[in-house]
């Protein structure tokens, strides 16, 4: 019976992060700009928000591998990728070298304090979300393995209107 209710509670949850608008939570980007995470929004087109940090060496690799890729992404999806640094407020001076120093042409929003993080759901980074051109959270997935690129991919496909 525990089981049974431990399942359904597990799919509740998965139903309402599938299509959970984006939480408002007042973020600075690299440049010190004010930015609330609710008024995200790419012209009707999806967003891909990854939530990374300068000492994970998995969110660079898979930042790195979508860089590799964004051009195409982005012609044939319209996708654009906000990049969310978890670093502590005493490593947040860390972030906007790394950006630079790897060619990142993202948004970089830094969540020094972990309230985005945590009104998001993530335990540990990398942790991407696909948000369709409504606003709605439509999928998620945490950790990076080579290749994982294709699975964010195939999710904002699916996340572009029709």
């Amino acid at each position: 019976m525990i089981k049974k209710l431990l399942f359904c509670a597990m799919l509740l949850a998965g139903a309402m992060t599938a299509s959970a608008a984006i939480p408002s939570v007042m973020l600075k980007d690299i440049d010190g700009r004010s930015i609330d995470t609710a008024e995200l929004y790419n012209d009707g087109n999806p967003i891909v928000i990854s939530f990374w940090a300068s000492w994970c060496k998995p969110c660079i690799r898979e930042l790195n591998a979508i860089k590799e890729v964004y051009d195409d992404w982005q012609d044939e999806t319209g996708v654009k990728v906000v990049a969310v640094s978890i670093d502590q407020a005493q490593d947040v001076e860390k972030v906007k070298p790394i950006v630079s120093r790897m060619g990142w042409d993202y948004d970089v929003l830094l969540d020094a304090n972990s309230e985005f993080k945590r009104q998001m759901g993530v335990s540990d980074p990398p942790h991407v979300f696909v948000v369709d051109g409504d606003g709605n959270i439509v999928w998620n997935h945490q950790g990076y393995v080579d290749g994982s690129e294709e699975e964010i991919l195939e999710a904002v496909k699916k996340a572009m209107k029709k």
